[in-house]
């Protein structure tokens, strides 16, 4: 497995607005050190303990992205050097993570998370839910994080025109809310993070700005 000709190869496949987060859960140090050899700066964990170990002991020029379902209890860890929160599922962690950004002395930027899936496994907010989010007058005043997109999952599912279906849900989801909510402070809606391995070029011909991908680059997960 050669991680940077894979990671290179994917690279030149992407259009220049189409952000890569190489997923590098489960994966060794030299296994990242590998893709941040070929270039790579973004990386994503799923997991706050394993991303903590690999910020400590891994250049500090990298990037590192909370792809995974975010405990409140868990923000505390990451808050001095976390770049970018995907998995916002509610405005109780949007708080939990705007006071722990306040005690590092940052700005957190944050996704909010959408639920597009079929699969009630997967977690994230329905429109009603967003609308309710943004204009409350407790996210207003959150001056410690700011809100810089939406990510959503596709449904694991081989039909591919379901998948476009819910990535082309979640693009217009983003525009609308990008018309209704003009940029503040805390909100400047301009990422659209979905796409992983198995689709990740539907998600871009949906509209993603944003990729995470994993096995394609580093082959398959070792979960021992």
């Amino acid at each position: 497995m050669n991680i940077k000709e894979n990671l290179l190869r994917i690279k030149e496949s992407l259009p220049s607005h189409v952000n890569l987060v190489a997923v590098s859960k489960t994966k060794s140090n030299d296994d990242i050190m590998e893709a941040y050899q070929a270039g790579q700066r973004v990386f994503g964990e799923n997991k706050v303990q394993e991303m903590v170990g690999k910020w400590e002991q891994l250049p500090k020029d990298i990037e590192w992205h909370m792809i995974g379902h975010l405990q409140r209890n868990k923000v505390k860890y990451m808050a001095p050097f976390v770049s970018l929160i995907h998995g916002v599922d509610s405005l109780k962690l949007l708080k939990e993570i705007n006071k722990q950004a306040n005690m590092t002395d940052r700005v957190i930027p944050c996704l909010l998370q959408v639920h597009i899936a079929d699969e009630d496994t997967k977690f994230g907010m329905n429109v009603s839910e967003l609308e309710e989010l943004l204009s409350s007058d407790t996210f207003k005043k959150l001056n410690a994080i700011k809100v810089v997109g939406l990510m959503g999952m596709a449904t694991f599912t081989e039909d591919s025109k379901q998948i476009a279906n819910e990535f082309t849900h979640l693009n217009s989801i983003f525009e609308s809310l990008k018309s209704t909510h003009p940029k503040t402070d805390n909100l400047e809606l301009s990422i659209r993070s979905m796409g992983m391995s198995g689709d990740y070029n539907i998600a871009i011909q949906c509209g993603s700005t944003m990729v995470r991908i994993g096995s394609h680059i580093f082959g398959s997960r070792n979960y021992n």
